[in-house]
């Protein structure tokens, strides 16, 4: 933030809106029978919403460098990211607030699945964008790379995460089945833990480390091999 980046400003507010998913699933494990804990849901829905949020704003802002540098060059400040991410908490609280007191439960979850499902076509909108402007756009190798793998992993978590609590929660024949009603919540707590390799792939030099880290592995293993292979050849020629 302090050398004016804008991206690290919504994986925060992502890593906390995951942080505070895992706080409410950790009070909701371990309290006692007699304790009220729909709070600890309610928060927890809140957070996940706020968090689809901020995936949206990750793909957008990453599809933006891409398809219009020079619109975001001039666009983007601090101050918008803060205003952003303030509009997507207070309008997680809203939806929230909406949905759970003055709407039935079935309705609920029909708007949440749906909510869930218009958001998908948006990270392959930007995933698409992205690759199609790749080619005519400036922005540095290495960072086009950071930006393909965040907008790549974001689809995939989504898609991977998501999706089955949106099939469940959309369908009338899986929606009564115990198995895929424990697979779906499953899979959307393992959401904040996935979220984490983002952080990975805003950081400047953190893959370039892990390739070299993998590609130095590989090469060490390659010298095993010859040395070996080697050794072999002059015990062969000594035996001959």
């Amino acid at each position: 933030v302090r050398n004016g980046q804008v991206a690290p400003i919504y994986v925060i507010n992502l890593l906390i809106s995951d942080i505070i998913q895992l706080c409410c699933m950790i009070v909701s494990i371990t309290a006692p029978e007699d304790w009220n804990i729909r709070i600890a849901y309610y928060i927890h829905d809140f957070s996940l919403l706020a968090s689809v949020g901020f995936m949206v704003c990750v793909a957008l802002e990453r599809y933006l460098v891409i398809a219009w540098p020079l619109w975001y060059r001039f666009r983007r400040t601090i101050k918008t990211s803060v205003v952003v991410c303030v509009v997507v908490w207070v309008f997680s609280l809203v939806c929230l607030l909406i949905l759970y007191f003055w709407v039935n439960e079935e309705v609920t979850n029909i708007i949440v699945a749906v909510f869930l499902l218009l958001t998908f076509p948006l990270f392959i909108f930007f995933l698409g964008g992205t690759l199609k402007a790749l080619s005519a756009s400036t922005v540095p190798s290495d960072e086009k790379q950071r930006i393909v793998g965040v907008l790549v992993l974001v689809l995939l978590i989504y898609t991977l995460l998501f999706m089955p609590s949106i099939i469940w929660l959309l369908s009338d024949q899986v929606i009564h089945d115990f198995t895929f009603s424990v697979l779906s919540h499953m899979f959307l707590r393992l959401s904040p833990l996935a979220d984490l390799f983002l952080y990975v792939f805003t950081r400047k030099g953190v893959i370039d480390k892990l390739l070299a880290s993998v590609c130095c592995c590989r090469m060490d293993s390659n010298d095993i091999s010859r040395s070996s292979g080697n050794d072999d050849n002059i015990h062969t020629v000594s035996s001959v």
